[in-house]
């Protein structure tokens, strides 16, 4: 049986219902065990509200209406920090917090020990990589185990792993706070977690808005594209198989992580072998180019190039607070305001998904939220 990508184009006039559509297409029901609690896994790749880069405010109000339309009410939302980017900042700022409030979808914190604690985990899978990253043991939040889990990524590229997508979602989900450590591994890395999502999740689904997709050195400093796409599937490699090659990749010989994952079977990476459902989007490439940026390069030197034999020095050592040091000045203190914010302000201003994150700014909901969660 071949997996199942949905893909419909979509307007901010009709993305709440498209939404729900497109996770019927995709089979939600079935990927998901109704009596299991669903956690929304968001995507927070920079806590600034740059389009793209995050999940939209209408992918996560359309993903929560889909799960009621499923009889699904039993959902929370689990946030993670990383070296770059401030939780709290970032659910504030991207608008999610008024919808979190609107239908009552409580939110838990992987780095509060209050919310949750990490347990050692003994995979039953052969890892590639992880043992190894972690000597001491592999260490996974224990409220994920046994609840469904749902991804919220955006379309985009990234600078270390070409695309970014639902498998690279679960790495702040899964991994502490020294994910650093397993740069110079990443796609090996992404592979270990998914085949550990497969053995802890009662279901594990994927919502993927590439309304605004993110062109060139992302998941941060990119340049927002208008696409008005939607995808969701129940396999993670092969959503992130099919917006990469919307994107104008070739998921097989430019993500090595796909490559792996499929070899595994873990997903299919193959396109061939995937049946879209949905609108036809034969032939579309958008021609995507990742680049590179200046923080990108120090990390090139120190995960994968020269420097890559002695970068524990560099990263198991107090030394590593001066690169995430170095990396909070270029994003939020040159970056931002010398020119992102001019682009995000620019999208808001000029296109129909940036008036429409506008309107969430002003009312917090616009699908009738109180409605919903009380039917």
């Amino acid at each position: 049986m071949k997996s199942t990508v949905a893909v419909l184009y979509t307007k901010p006039e009709t993305v709440i219902d498209d939404y729900v559509r497109l996770a019927e297409l995709a089979g939600m029901r079935d990927a998901l065990n109704a009596s299991s609690t669903t956690i929304l896994k968001d995507n927070i790749s920079w806590h600034f509200p740059f389009p793209g880069a995050n999940t939209t405010p209408w992918q996560l109000e359309a993903t929560i209406h889909a799960l009621h339309a499923q009889g699904m009410h039993d959902i929370t939302c689990v946030q993670n920090k990383t070296v770059v980017t401030d939780a709290f900042k970032g659910e504030d700022l991207n608008g999610y917090v008024p919808i979190f409030r609107q239908y009552d979808i409580p939110v838990l914190f992987n780095f509060k020990d209050e919310d949750m604690k990490w347990i050692r985990y003994e995979p039953r899978a052969d890892m590639l990589v992880l043992p190894k990253i972690y000597p001491e043991g592999i260490f996974l939040p224990e409220y994920f185990f046994g609840k469904n889990i749902i991804h919220l990524p955006t379309v985009k590229c990234h600078i270390y792993t070409t695309t970014t997508g639902a498998m690279k979602n679960a790495f702040g989900g899964l991994l502490n706070t020294k994910r650093h450590y397993t740069h110079s591994w990443i796609h090996e890395t992404l592979v270990d977690l998914l085949a550990i999502q497969k053995e802890i999740h009662s279901g594990i689904f994927a919502m993927m808005d590439g309304t605004t997709a993110g062109n060139g050195p992302g998941p941060r400093t990119m340049y927002p594209e208008i696409k008005n796409v939607i995808l969701a599937s129940s396999d993670q490699v092969a959503i992130d198989a099919v917006a990469a090659t919307l994107m104008g990749f070739d998921p097989l010989s430019d993500l090595r992580y796909v490559r792996l994952a499929h070899d595994r079977g873990l997903g299919t990476g193959d396109v061939r072998d995937i049946e879209i459902v949905g609108d036809d989007i034969s032939g579309v490439n958008w021609q995507f180019r990742v680049g590179d940026n200046g923080a990108s390069r120090i990390g090139d030197i120190l995960w994968f190039g020269p420097l890559k034999g002695i970068q524990k020095l560099f990263f198991h050592t107090p030394l590593v607070h001066l690169f995430v040091a170095g990396s909070e000045v270029y994003h939020d203190y040159y970056r931002w305001p010398i020119k992102d914010k001019k682009v995000f302000e620019g999208w808001m201003a000029n296109t129909d998904w940036g008036k429409l994150f506008v309107q969430y700014r002003k009312q917090g909901t616009i699908a009738g939220g109180v409605r919903d969660a009380q039917s």
